[in-house]
This record gives structure tokens, C-alpha cells and sequence, in this order.
């Protein structure tokens, strides 16, 4: 896969190289199978304290998945916007920022 920009038309995509996409899938796949590991220890009516512990790694995954994820993106989408004079990719930034710090 060639590295593609974002793009701010009417449909925003992103081609990922093959690592950045090997990557991100298999921390998806990780996390996936510790959310069905968490609903199996529900179902084996497991201690609550134990399940929590399970949530809060499940918790940390994504917050990982995340941060390598607007690392990519900021340095590539925004990066490349900015270098072409679209200043408005920041105030998206900002926007989704102040989403993940809900």
C-alpha cells in the first residue's frame, strides 16, 4: 500500500502502509480478545474485582491504541495539511482532542 494524505473532501480516508495497518490490527485483535475473555468471565460469574482488573488493561489497550494512532496521524494528516496551507486540520485536532480527554 503507497502512503495516501487524508483527505478533507467529502469522504476523510487514509491508506495506511502495510506496517502502520499490521500494527494497528493486531492491537485491535489483542484488545478483541480481551473484551471476549472479560464477557466469558461474566458469564463464569466471576469476582468482580477480578473482571475490573481485566476492564482496566482493556482500558489501557485502547488508551495505546489511541496515542499510536493520533501519533500516525498527526504526523502524517495534520503534517501534510498544514505544509499545503490547511490550517483547519488543526482545529479538528483540537476538536478530537478534547474527545478523548472526556
Amino acid at each position: 500500500m503507497s502512503e495516501k494524505k487524508c483527505c478533507h473532501e467529502s469522504e476523510k480516508t487514509k491508506e495506511r502502509s502495510e506496517k502502520e495497518y499490521k500494527d494497528l490490527i493486531n492491537r485491535l485483535n489483542r484488545i478483541e480478545g480481551q473484551v471476549r475473555g472479560v464477557k466469558k468471565m461474566i458469564e463464569s460469574d466471576a469476582y468482580c474485582t477480578d473482571v475490573l482488573v481485566q476492564v482496566s488493561a482493556i482500558t489501557a489497550a485502547l488508551n495505546s491504541f489511541n496515542k499510536v494512532l493520533l501519533s500516525n496521524h498527526i504526523k502524517t494528516c495534520v503534517a501534510d495539511n498544514i505544509k499545503n496551507g490547511n490550517d483547519e486540520v488543526v482545529d479538528e485536532l483540537v476538536n478530537v482532542l478534547a474527545k478523548l480527554m472526556k
